[in-house]
């Protein structure tokens, strides 16, 4: 990798330090704003302009950090919705087995506890699925259709919220098959629902957390 002149190491630091998203994206984002930066730069050198002068004009060629960052961080607010909804969306089939080990569980139940216990992990099942399909949804809007069509601004926030509420009933439905399973004799099969719906929560809701600060983020300014 080819170093940086002092200004231009600042500058990326400073729109590193700014920028919120999916660890992957952003460090390619950044990556090409640095070769970017040293193309311009080393263009400017070859003009015939010392390095550091090249590289005052190569930060005025791209503008200061502030004018940078709404752009960038819409790019890294919508890797992050995906990366969200994708989450959301594979947490489906997880909880699906809840569902169906919940119902298989269910017959001859002598507590009542327990079969409300099951009764609210199948309703926060399906919540959760509700939530998977708009994820999905999500996923072609901000994919092939993006192409086509521009990405709804507040799309973002309904991602991070889907996930939100997939990501909580998933914690819901632990403790409910916890609950059934301390209080049955088919603990196996609750016991196996819970650790997927515990599974599901723990993987899903730090992504969700972080598709609600992105997008909480200023948006970018319209002319």
């Amino acid at each position: 990798m080819t170093p940086l002149a002092p200004p231009l190491q600042a500058y990326v630091a400073e729109l590193t330090a700014a920028l919120h998203g999916p660890a992957k994206a952003k460090a390619r984002l950044v990556e090409e704003m640095r070769d970017g930066l040293t193309d311009t730069a080393a263009a400017y050198a070859d003009a015939g302009l010392s390095e550091e002068e090249a590289a005052h004009r190569a930060l005025r060629e791209f503008g200061t950090v502030a004018e940078l960052l709404p752009g960038c961080q819409r790019e890294l607010t919508v890797a992050q919705a995906r990366h969200t909804a994708r989450a959301v969306t594979l947490a489906a089939p997880f909880l699906a087995g809840c569902w169906y080990l919940a119902r298989t569980a269910g017959h001859g139940l002598a507590w009542q506890l327990p079969r409300t216990a099951q009764l609210l992990a199948v309703h926060l099942a399906v919540v959760a699925t509700l939530a998977a399909l708009l994820a999905a949804a999500a996923l072609a809007a901000t994919g092939s259709l993006a192409r086509r069509l521009p990405t709804p601004r507040r799309l973002p926030l309904v991602v991070a919220w889907a996930g939100t509420t997939a990501s909580a009933a998933m914690a819901a439905a632990t403790l409910a098959l916890t609950a059934a399973a301390a209080l049955t004799g088919d603990w196996p099969l609750l016991t196996c629902a819970g650790l997927l719906a515990a599974a599901s929560h723990a993987t899903l809701a730090p992504s969700a957390r972080a598709c609600r600060h992105c997008a909480h983020l200023p948006e970018p300014a319209t002319g």
